[in-house]
């Protein structure tokens, strides 16, 4: 029988969702969690895989097990009494065993947030940057993002992906004073291609890069000509969509 179970998770303490050798992850955790209340070894899948820091606000993962779970609540208020550092389990549900917390997915949405000013309270949860940002010419360069593009440019080098081709379907600024948020939503994400595009962007706000010189980096298909990767603590996954038949709340 399998499970979804849908969490959140505040990035900090972590390196990442997937299981890491010698370092705490949100998978590690959650396994271990699942595994005393459960009084059996529990084996997460989550929707994505998130890297070190980064938040989500929305995240799926799921577990098979041999028997049924005679009440999911009581598993979620035994794990919400274990106190997982910056974890929240909000649900927990039987589902198609067809139904994969990664494969089955048909978009996800990230946010990556900025400050302009610094803030104690933000610290750890939005990107400082520095000097002034031109917000209209982000966005002009975010919309040729939209569609169905080769993302090579904005890849992390040497990942083993079958190919580097997404269709991205929202990527827009939004401005919020001393902070602003870009979101983002596509079909599928490569490693690291929030934070490379959310670093271009940035050198286009701040005049270093002209707005329509994002087209010529995207067909140069090269790491190397696109900006840096801003830092991994402005990024949160916000949401993840599935095939409607299967009603996932």
């Amino acid at each position: 029988m399998r499970y979804f179970i849908r969490l959140k998770y505040n990035g900090q303490p972590y390196h990442g969702w997937q299981v890491q050798p010698n370092a705490p992850s949100v998978q590690e955790t959650l396994n271990k969690a699942l595994g005393l209340i459960l009084r059996q070894p529990i084996e997460t899948t989550g929707c994505g895989r998130t890297d070190t820091g980064v938040h989500a606000r929305r995240f799926f993962a799921h577990f098979d097990l041999e028997e049924p779970i005679n009440d999911c609540n009581y598993v979620l208020q035994r794990i919400d009494a274990m106190r997982l550092p910056g974890i929240l389990c909000e649900a927990i549900y039987e589902v198609p065993d067809d139904l994969h917390a990664r494969f089955s997915a048909s978009s996800r949405s990230y946010e990556y947030h900025i400050m302009s000013k610094r803030d104690p309270f933000l610290e750890g949860y939005a990107h400082h940057v520095f000097g002034p940002i031109n917000l209209d010419k982000m966005n002009e360069a975010a919309r040729h993002l939209l569609g169905h593009h080769d993302f090579a440019a904005f890849s992390k080098s040497n990942t083993q992906v079958h190919t580097t081709l997404c269709t991205v379907s929202e990527a827009v600024w939004v401005d919020h004073g001393n902070t602003a948020v870009f979101n983002i939503r596509a079909d599928r994400f490569l490693r690291n291609m929030v934070r490379a595009i959310v670093g271009t962007l940035l050198d286009i706000g701040q005049e270093k890069l002209h707005a329509k010189e994002i087209e010529s980096i995207m067909q140069s298909q090269r790491r190397s000509e696109a900006g840096s990767s801003v830092p991994a603590h402005g990024l949160y996954l916000t949401h993840i969509e599935y095939p409607i038949e299967f009603n996932i709340p």
